[in-house]
């Protein structure tokens, strides 16, 4: 098994959106959903939502063997869903959106497309890395991420539901 990672850019939504709705059957089958729902991601505005990150940010994709098996959008800040939340202080990225294909869980896509984040964010002399993610139910995600370095800072609820999120950062310089 080879993980490569490559920039992507708009010709890769259509692979995005199936990773998404992948993560939305997957977490459907473990009774988990809060996080995105029942139905597809790709029916609906988070489509949208994908593709004005993708236009706005810098798109990689992790393919294992050639194919695509996890995305990451990096970006120059959060999106307008976190601006009531206090700005760093400071320079940063921000990864708007992390998916994978569930046909690869377990292999190691999305721990490499986080490593590739933090080494292009300290490549570009910037030394703060953050993220947001769901913070609800056993906050599995939440201890993903601290896996992979980060560690949170501002707790969250969003709309009307209260939607419970987590924002974390990494040092990278």
């Amino acid at each position: 098994m080879t993980i490569t990672i490559r920039e992507g850019g708009p010709d890769d939504l259509p692979a995005i959106l199936r990773m998404l709705d992948s993560g939305v059957e997957w977490l459907v089958s473990q009774g988990r959903t809060r996080q995105w729902g029942t139905e597809p991601l790709s029916g609906n505005k988070t489509a949208r939502a994908v593709e004005r990150a993708v236009a706005e940010g810098t798109t990689y994709i992790a393919e294992i063997d050639g194919e695509p098996a996890a995305a990451l959008v990096l970006a120059d800040g959060p999106g307008a869903h976190l601006a009531h939340l206090p700005a760093p202080g400071e320079p940063e990225r921000y990864i708007r959106w992390l998916a994978s294909d569930r046909r690869f869980k377990g292999r190691g896509a999305g721990g490499a497309l986080l490593a590739h984040a933090a080494e292009v964010t300290r490549r570009a002399g910037v030394g703060l890395l953050r993220v947001d993610c769901y913070a609800g139910d056993d906050r599995k995600l939440v201890a993903y991420y601290e896996a992979n370095g980060f560690t949170p800072t501002h707790a969250y609820t969003h709309g009307p539901d209260a939607w419970p999120g987590q924002v974390l950062a990494r040092r990278v310089g």
